[in-house]
């Protein structure tokens, strides 16, 4: 099951990363099977703490965190809500963090049982300031193992809090799935600071390396005091400025670190169907399996039509724009209201079509054919 598959996920990066994992968490439908599985795994070195609530839990993992450890917290929309001001300070901080949101329909208390797509435009935006993320989506039970060891992978090398979107139809459904080895695990490096370098006189917590990523100091390394919070950073040296100058550098390098890692994830690939046609099927997250299945049919059938399945929603793969580009038409269906899709046109100025459900139940491989056999139907009227 997708919960059960994202908590060996988590394990198998904490074990490959040699970071002691710690989950701070607080009961929630449908994440809540995460706990109880990484809460049977201590003898892996993995901490599970139940708080009072989901603030407690999210700063309780920054603290881990801050501490030299793999911190993570789990939860679903209402809980993403309550932890916003505390991921606005792990942006701040610039440590890693994984935040896994277990979707589910909303607002509010909403439809805890059943499952949606709508919480990504919260984790694009939904902070305070300008607070920028790496945003990553799993698209079926099996691949929340890949997907959630892709997350560690990028915010502990990147020292940036990362959200890992899962939904309520991933995390109760299953699907065989073949447990990797260890060897065909891709490497996790995590180099602490330890000393400071020859050229400084004393530690400057901000300065950063190529990828604008600062260094990963534990409290009590002697010579590396230093200080952190929440109110905005000097550049370099990590002491706090209210200059205007400096704020605006320091939004525009967390930013462009965020962008960077672009550089550093595979180029998007087509799923299925050729590289350049009519129709282009973009999704993301649960709606892999219908897209997948009604795209098939249609190509049976002698049709145009491609898809491609994303992963990383922030950033994007650098080749998406050229990939998009490639299609005449671009359709994104999705169990919301239309939020990848507002992405979409913004940063690639396409005019996209979109298919969306909002009925807390998956969409189906029928209902998608027929409506991506209307692009086909308008041309042969045409």
């Amino acid at each position: 099951m997708g919960n059960q598959s994202l908590a060996l996920g988590l394990i198998a990066a904490s074990t490959k990363s040699g970071l002691p994992m710690f989950l701070g968490t607080y009961p929630i439908t449908p994440a809540s099977d995460i706990l109880h599985e990484l809460s049977r795994h201590k003898n892996f070195g993995i901490r599970t703490f139940q708080a009072e609530d989901e603030i407690a839990a999210i700063t309780a993992a920054i603290g881990a965190s801050y501490g030299g450890a793999l911190g993570v917290t789990t939860t679903s929309g209402p809980g993403m809500a309550l932890k916003t001001e505390a991921m606005g300070l792990a942006v701040m901080l610039e440590i890693p963090l994984v935040i896994i949101n277990v979707q589910r329909g909303g607002p509010s208390t909403g439809l805890p049982t059943k499952t949606e797509q709508s919480d990504l435009l919260q984790a694009y935006y939904g902070r305070n300031g300008e607070c920028p993320m790496p945003v990553i989506a799993a698209s079926s039970p099996a691949d929340c193992f890949d997907a959630v060891y892709e997350a560690v992978k990028i915010s502990v090398q990147h020292m940036t809090p990362v959200i890992f979107l899962s939904d309520g139809y991933i995390a109760n459904g299953a699907e065989p799935w073949r447990f990797p080895t260890e060897e065909t695990l891709a490497p996790i490096h995590v180099k602490f600071k330890t000393e400071l370098w020859d050229h400084e006189d004393k530690f400057q917590p901000y300065l950063r390396d190529e990828n604008l990523v600062r260094p990963w100091a534990v409290p009590g390394t002697p010579g590396l005091e230093h200080r952190i919070g929440g109110i905005e950073k000097q550049n370099i040296t990590g002491n706090i400025s209210y200059d205007p100058e400096n704020h605006q550098t320091m939004v525009k390098i967390r930013q462009e670190k965020v962008d960077k890692i672009a550089d550093h994830i595979p180029d998007q690939k087509i799923d299925s169907g050729a590289d350049k046609g009519k129709v282009l099927v973009i999704g993301w997250g649960s709606t892999y399996g219908a897209i997948k299945s009604a795209v098939a049919e249609l190509q049976a059938q002698g049709k145009s039509v491609s898809h491609a399945h994303l992963r990383h929603l922030r950033p994007f793969p650098k080749n998406l724009g050229e990939i998009i580009r490639n299609f005449e038409h671009v359709v994104i269906p999705e169990i919301n209201n239309g939020q990848l899709i507002k992405i979409i046109r913004d940063q690639y100025l396409v005019d996209a079509k979109g298919y969306h459900k909002i009925m807390g139940i998956p969409i189906t491989k029928h209902e998608l054919v027929e409506e991506l056999d209307k692009y086909f139907i308008q041309e042969q009227v045409v």
